[in-house]
């Protein structure tokens, strides 16, 4: 196995680790605050730790361009929609939870 092909393994596994860990927030955080937290964060993390490891192992620098692109894009859209929801539950009356 090639360093490269390790570095990937490793790369992949840590984000579908981040990518589970959103998850799990999004079932066992309180509200919808708390949860949109979870996802946005542990899923742009983890997606971020994916396209590293799929550019290791891409052909050419257009692809792994491509991948950065594709990262970059979900990163604003995610916060935009993050941003959305939190304000249509802030309009609803939907209070932050408190222990």
């Amino acid at each position: 196995m090639l360093l490269s092909e390790f570095f990937t393994v490793i790369l992949l596994l840590a984000g579908a680790f981040f990518f589970l860990a959103g998850t799990v927030g999004l079932l066992r955080f309180p509200d919808v605050y708390t949860r949109l937290h979870a996802l946005t964060k542990a899923d742009n993390v983890g997606l971020g730790l994916m396209v590293l490891g799929l550019a290791l192992q891409a052909e050419s620098w257009a692809m792994t361009g491509k991948l950065i692109l594709i990262w970059l894009c979900v990163l604003l859209s995610s916060a935009s929609v993050a941003h959305l929801i939190a304000n249509a539950a802030r309009k609803k009356g939907i209070e932050p939870w408190k222990q």
